[in-house]
């Protein structure tokens, strides 16, 4: 692994610590469930996304500074924390956040679903024909799955898996009075958590759209079949969460693949509790004995006051009622392949002599994709599928971090090896929590004769790249596509991201060295156009910083515009800082963690942050410098992040066309003045932008050009 550069270079109280960063990044998730004006079906989405943010942040985060503190480990922070006060200041932040989400969802959400219809209603609610339903549902669907484990003498304590939803049970034996304890999985991947009710059962005038229970409780109002001749005390939901960050040594691996699927088995077997959720009316002596049962320590314990587990709201998303979501987004084709389209060829849509191949349309000039606003399906997706299809195309080329099931790029390098073409498919095994899913991928693809390889040794490959090389005239030509996003067909509607499709030769020799580093033993260290991580990406960045102090020392005034997803780096963050007390104006958009302060006197006064949440996850990552009038901007893979730029594989290229960059000039221009952004103080706390007069939210801005048309056609040549 290759050791980071940027440890000790600024002082720790000019740091705020990343852990804290996160959950005020995921405060904001959570602030637009709160928000009122956010539709009420969505407000569920963003709670939902909320809790599974946390998960992930407990099974790897939280996971590891356990770890440490476990270890001995006494190696601070770089803003000066040991990993117990680091443990300690998240939980700090955590707990009021968690009351807050239950709060929303017992007094507003629920509340006003029922208004329009949609009843999340309690068991105890049930009239008397509801009850027979789910009692009838529990004894024909639930029932015979359910394995109640006792905990005695004679039977240890359960192995409760990652994330279960569980019921503790009391019973008593009324013979003889003692009581007992037992365990009970709710079967969640069997049935949705919401076990919808007939609404035709219902009492309610007028009748509801939407009547659901909680899963948990149709199996915990029903446990006297399960214990038959024995009295129910009490039943109490709890869930765990463990540790499921894999340590994958691969450079002591001699099968990649093996070692982490070996890394999977261990991982669902369960690492040990971070977190244990019971509900808040759960006697103490309940919970003593769960957190003896699983090791887990007083701090670890979370009550919560409400449903375990509200991620499973995201499935409330299925209701169909259009008035409670956000108006349906469907993306445009990029005018500049509009006829380029094979499908509206086949379908009759296009006349033969109208249609012109993506490759005509990509050596007339750069095409700019900006999804989910332009779709992916009708740019990316027909690239390859018509690299994949056209006879002149010699190889293909691409690296796959993560991707969709039935993923139609995986489908068209399939078929590219079937028609006899050169493929090779950069796999990204290390993908957290997409490992398996990367397995099954790369195993198909080599039994289709694609050429798998797995990456470089030591270092995760997060680029987003692709090669096609072309025969043309006795010649080959390199065609390419260099994105901020992953080739996933599903997250490309639901990510704001960024891509480049052109022939420039320069940019396609560049991308034959870097897959000849990624799939040999080549160790090159320069690229023309390109800025690659490990090799050239920080020293790049930070020379495009130093020209903007030089510039501002020199008189020339210094300027910066960056949107990104993190900012953490402490060497990028020292240096921004000397660039703003050298003049530099720094304007940054963050979504998620940002370690830096900004406005200090003195210090970072010329800098500010700004974060947007919206609809759409902001993915795409853009870097401006003025450069004294003659300005450069690129886009890419990465983050300034240690892990970006020291640890992974990451591609950032330069958006040469004159056209393209006034329009990404513009898009940054639109995100800064976003009226509903969070802006940064310099303690790391965000306050909301209050709307005056009109509002103008990007996101809405973006759709709104595109349904009316007004959106510049992204290609350098109309």
């Amino acid at each position: 692994m290759v050791a980071s550069p940027a440890e000790a270079v600024i002082a720790p109280e000019l740091y705020l610590n990343r852990e804290v960063c996160w959950i005020e990044f995921n405060y904001r998730v959570l602030a637009a469930a709160l928000n009122e004006h956010t539709p009420l079906l969505e407000q569920a989405k963003f709670s939902a996304i909320f809790s599974n943010n946390l998960d992930e942040f407990f099974m790897v985060r939280v996971a590891s500074l356990k770890s440490q503190q476990d270890a001995g480990i006494t190696t601070l922070s770089d803003d000066g924390l040991t990993p117990l006060q680091q443990l300690e200041t998240i939980q700090k932040k955590l707990r009021p956040l968690l009351e807050l989400q239950q709060q929303h969802y017992r007094h507003s959400l629920k509340r006003h679903l029922r208004e329009y219809g949609v009843d999340l209603i309690d068991y105890t609610n049930l009239n008397q024909q509801q009850r027979e339903w789910v009692d009838g549902r529990f004894k024909r669907s639930i029932f015979p799955v359910l394995t109640p484990l006792a905990v005695d003498p004679s039977h240890p304590f359960p192995f409760i898996s990652n994330l279960s939803l569980n019921v503790a049970v009391l019973v008593r034996d009324p013979l003889s009075g003692r009581r007992e304890f037992a365990r009970v999985k709710v079967p969640q991947k069997i049935l949705p958590r919401f076990l919808q009710i007939p609404t035709e059962l219902s009492s309610r005038n007028p009748e509801p759209v939407f009547t659901a229970i909680p899963l948990e409780q149709v199996v915990a109002f029903n446990l006297g079949l399960l214990f038959p001749g024995m009295e129910i005390e009490g039943h109490y939901f709890f869930r765990i969460t463990r540790d499921a960050d894999l340590e994958l040594r691969d450079l002591e691996a001699d099968d990649l693949m093996e070692a982490i699927e070996e890394g999977l088995r261990k991982r669902q077997r369960g690492g040990e509790v971070v977190r244990l959720e019971v509900a808040d009316e759960m006697p103490d002596d309940v919970v003593q004995l769960l957190m003896e049962g699983m090791n887990v320590e007083p701090e670890d314990l979370y009550r919560i006051n409400g449903p375990l587990g509200l991620d499973d709201l995201m499935g409330l998303l299925a209701i169909p009622l259009p008035r409670l979501k956000d108006k349906p987004h469907k993306g445009r084709t990029v005018p500049a392949l509009a006829r380029a389209q094979k499908s509206k060829l086949e379908e009759g849509s296009l006349k033969p002599e109208e249609f012109e191949s993506i490759f005509s349309v990509i050596r007339r000039g750069d095409v700019l994709l900006q999804h989910p606003y332009d779709l992916f399906s009708t740019s990316v997706e027909e690239f390859l599928n018509q690299a994949a299809d056209d006879p002149a195309v010699l190889a293909i080329k691409m690296t796959l971090y993560r991707t969709s099931k039935d993923s139609p790029v995986v489908g068209a390098l399939i078929r590219a090896a079937e028609n006899g073409k050169q493929v090779m498919a950069l796999v990204e095994l290390k993908a957290r929590f997409d490992e398996d899913n990367n397995i099954q991928w790369a195993k198909q693809l080599e039994s289709s004769g694609v050429h798998v390889v797995y990456g470089v040794l030591g270092l995760k490959t997060h680029t987003k790249i692709a090669l096609v090389v072309r025969r043309e005239q006795d010649r080959l030509n390199s065609y390419v596509h260099i994105g901020t996003g992953n080739y996933n067909s599903k997250t490309s509607s639901l990510y704001t991201d960024l891509g480049l499709l052109t022939c420039r030769s320069d940019y396609g020799e560049d991308l034959v060295e870097l897959f000849n580093y990624l799939t040999g033993f080549a160790k090159q260290q320069n690229f023309r156009k390109l800025l690659v991580a490990p090799v050239t990406l920080r020293n790049g960045m930070e020379a495009l910083i130093r020209r903007e102090i030089e510039h501002a020392n020199n008189g020339r005034g210094g300027h910066i515009r960056a949107k990104m997803n993190a900012l953490v780096d402490p060497a990028i963050i020292a240096l921004l800082y000397e660039a703003s007390q050298a003049g530099v104006r720094i304007e940054l958009i963050i979504r998620g963690m940002c370690c830096l302060r900004p406005g200090v006197p003195g210090l970072s006064e010329s800098i500010s942050v700004i974060s947007v949440i919206g609809r759409f996850l902001e993915h795409s990552r853009i870097f401006w410098f003025g450069n004294a009038g003659a300005s450069e901007l690129f886009i890419g893979s990465a983050d300034w992040m240690g892990r970006n730029l020291d640890r992974r594989v990451e591609a950032v290229t330069p958006i040469e066309d004159v056209q393209l960059k006034t329009q990404l000039e513009s898009l940054v221009e639109l995100y800064l003045n976003d009226s509903a952004a969070w802006h940064m103080e310099a303690d790391g706390r965000y306050q909301q932008r209050q709307n005056e007069g009109d509002p103008m939210i990007a996101q809405q801005e973006l759709m709104a050009r595109w349904r009316g048309g007004l959106l510049p056609s992204t290609s350098s040549v109309v």
